[in-house]
Order: C-alpha cells, then structure tokens, then sequence
C-alpha cells in the first residue's frame, strides 16, 4: 500500500476556485471580517446567487427576502455564510464517478453535516466549524472510487451496515475517507484541528488526545448513513464514543432533529 501522500498525490485533486482558496485563508485569520469574506463571495457571481438563493431557503426559515450578499452575510454571520459557500465550492468541484447518485451522496453529506453541527452545539465546539468538516468527510469516500472504479462495488455492496465503509475503504487502499480527507485538508490548509478531527474521526478514542470534534464527526456519519434514526439505532451507536462526548441517549432521542431538516437542495442547484 502508497503511504497517505502518495495515495492523495496521486489522485489529482480537484482545483479549488479562487475565491475558495481565499475564503478557506480566513478560516486560519483570525483579522478576517464580514467585510473580507463578503468581498471574496463577491469576486465570484455564480457563487454569490448560489448563497443568496441558500439564504431564502427554507432550511433558514428567514422571515425576510435576503436580496442582497451583504445582507446574507450579516444575518447569516460570518462563520455561517463562509461553511455555506465552502460547500458550494466543493459541491461543484468534486465529479461523482459513474455509478454514484450525485443527489443521494450529497444528501449523506448534507446530514452528517447537519448532525455534526447539532452534536458540536452540545459539546460547546464551533457549529460551523463541524457543520463544514461533517460536510467534507464523505468526500473521501469519491477519491476513493476515483482511484479505482470498480472499489464501487465493494464499497456499495450490501449488506452494509453504517460504518462498514470505513472498513472496506481501509482493506482496498490502506485509508479510510477520514484520514484522506485529513491529507487532503493539510494540502489545501485548513485549520489544523479540522484536519487532526478527520485523521481520527473513525477511529474509537484511544486516550485523552481524541479531539470531540472527531467524536463528533464519527456519530454523526453513522447517523447520516440510517434511513431512519431511532431510539433502537441510538443504541447501536459505539458506547466509547457516546461516553467520551458524555452524551445520554434518552437526552438523545428526545431531542434529535429531523434529517430531512439538514437536506437543502439549494446545494445541489449550485
């Protein structure tokens, strides 16, 4: 098996728009304001139509027209607003090999995303910090087909119960999408914790260095891989991660949002 660099090198990753490159540059500013990012948005016009059409969405439920970039920024916020176009970006730069629902995958995407950001708020972590990494892990899963079509296969044979594709991903090429996402997010420079929170994210805590925000990413890509969450699948959920958040299920099932909630199809438009 390459070593992860190798194997990433060799995938020719997508490259990112400009304004992408540049918004992803904030994320590590902390000088970075509305201003900056509305200015970055603003360079890109397919982009910005794409925000202001999310911003009128029903996923925000705004009760008034957002018409303008500076508006969405400023009622979105920052933080929001930049996740948001981030999304969009890679929702537009990564080609879905053949045989993959581009629809269902992004709806996969768009729940872990939405689970992580609903996790991260329990655990007092950045919202949008994790709503953009549940986004983003998924993604591993394509260069993975990328690198050889026919792991499709293998990857989407059923049975497969949520997480069994981190396991398949390992035995095909030596990774799973988490650590090749991580890689992946070193190279385009992302914040370090995003990166360290992918690179162990599948994995069962290990000992006090396990970040929450992996924690985090790995219940809620089990829980984006249900067709239906219940109070059963809570149960099956791994007991180490669960108590390393210090999460209760009863707290759980009482509160979990509805996925449908997370979809928004202004994403898939873009």
């Amino acid at each position: 098996m390459p070593a992860l660099s190798t194997f990433v090198q060799s995938m020719k990753l997508p490259v990112m728009p400009e304004a992408a490159q540049a918004l992803i540059r904030t994320l590590n500013d902390e000088n970075a304001d509305i201003i900056t990012v509305r200015d970055i948005i603003a360079t890109d016009p397919a982009l910005t139509t794409t925000l202001l059409r999310m911003a009128n969405s029903a996923t925000f439920g705004l009760s008034r027209s957002i018409t303008t970039l500076e508006a969405a920024v400023s009622v979105l916020g920052i933080a929001q607003i930049r996740a948001r176009a981030l999304s969009v970006c890679m929702s537009n730069t990564f080609a879905m090999p053949a045989g993959v629902n581009r629809i269902a995958f992004w709806q996969e995407c768009m729940k872990c995303a939405g689970y992580a950001r609903w996790l991260a708020l329990s655990q007092g972590l950045d919202e949008n910090q994790a709503w953009l990494t549940g986004i983003m892990l998924p993604l591993g899963r394509i260069l993975v087909i990328q690198s050889n079509h026919q792991h499709i296969k293998t990857l989407e044979a059923q049975p497969c119960v949520p997480g069994e594709r981190w396991k398949r991903e390992h035995a095909l090429v030596g990774f799973d999408e988490g650590q090749i996402m991580a890689e992946v997010a070193r190279r385009w420079d992302f914040p370090p914790s995003m990166a360290r929170a992918l690179d162990v994210c599948t994995q069962a805590p290990m000992d006090d260095t396990y970040p929450a925000l992996a924690g985090v990413l790995h219940l809620a890509a089990l829980l984006a891989e249900y067709p239906k969450v219940t109070t059963e699948t809570l149960a099956e959920l791994p007991p180490g991660v669960v108590h390393k958040l210090g999460l209760n299920l009863l707290w759980m099932s009482v509160h979990l949002p509805d996925a449908d909630a997370f979809v928004d199809t202004t994403l898939l438009q873009g």
